[in-house]
């Protein structure tokens, strides 16, 4: 009984303090909704805590200058192609990669992995001039090629994943495959893939959130007077002399935040088994 109790009590407390971690999570993008619907005047430092009153309260005026004014929806549209484009091929190159890890053992499929799995913990910082350069040099800088740069810095997350999940697929599945006339693409198509499926969309909303949320990589490619993304178009919200526009710039951020957040509540419960998979198995 004692220890019952115990145990009741450290889970009430680890209950409590989680909570209260959501709270302090949840609690920023609570204040951009608020203060995306209230008047510039009054979105000050003193008064930036304050809910929307009769006097304070714009509406959707604040959406509208801010989709307006920036050309949102071709920021929207980028944003949205890149995220897509990168993610696909990073799913299916990865998925591939590490199907070939897993069955091939050798030299070569180790020293792949190892290089994978180097590649995400190799700085940003370090090789963001050389990048720079060499998008320029192979035609990479618009958003219809950046993803075969996301691809490169993607590919050691989505292999690790893929790699600890197929370690623990059987092989037999693949080989009564094979003797039911299957060649290499269509095991990999109809066996490997439907398998996957927890840690394709684990994986898949992981990159997205990172694809999508990303400033520093577009605005070090792209071509900022042809091409601006989400956060890069969010930026130009700064005026002269420092001034802030944050009636419409808390409004674009909350339409930026949105999808990613109604994408991630849908997919949760894949991220959780992807993640465990890919992390503990094999």
């Amino acid at each position: 009984m004692q220890n019952s109790k115990a145990t009741k009590r450290v889970n009430t407390v680890i209950s409590v303090v989680l909570s209260l971690l959501c709270l302090a999570y949840v609690y920023p993008i609570v204040l951009i909704l608020l203060n995306s619907f209230k008047q510039e005047r009054s979105i000050t430092t003193t008064r930036v805590f304050e809910l929307p009153t009769a006097d304070t309260f714009v509406g959707f005026a604040n959406y509208i200058q801010g989709i307006t004014s920036m050309d949102f929806l071709s920021s929207f549209w980028y944003s949205l192609f890149i995220s897509v484009s990168s993610v696909l091929l990073i799913l299916l190159c990865c998925s591939m990669c590490a199907w070939y890890i897993t069955r091939v053992h050798g030299k070569l499929s180790s020293g792949m992995y190892y290089l994978c799995v180097f590649s995400m913990v190799v700085p940003f910082q370090m090789v963001m001039f050389t990048l720079a350069k060499t998008a320029d040099t192979l035609k990479l800088n618009n958003p219809y090629n950046i993803c075969i740069i996301y691809l490169g810095f993607g590919a050691g997350l989505a292999v690790f994943m893929f790699t600890g999940f197929m370690k623990s697929m059987p092989v037999e599945i693949e080989e009564a495959a094979m003797i039911d006339g299957c060649n290499p693409l269509q095991i990999f198509f109809r066996v490997v893939c439907p398998i996957l499926k927890p840690t394709m969309i684990s994986t898949a909303i992981l990159e997205t959130m990172w694809v999508w949320n990303d400033y520093l990589l577009p605005t070090l490619v792209l071509d900022i007077k042809k091409y601006r993304t989400i956060p890069m178009a969010i930026q130009y919200f700064r005026g002269s002399y420092g001034k802030v526009e944050m009636g419409p710039m808390m409004a674009c951020i909350m339409l930026t935040v949105l999808p990613v957040v109604i994408l991630y509540l849908v997919c949760q419960k894949y991220i959780i088994e992807g993640v465990v998979a890919g992390a503990v198995k094999g």
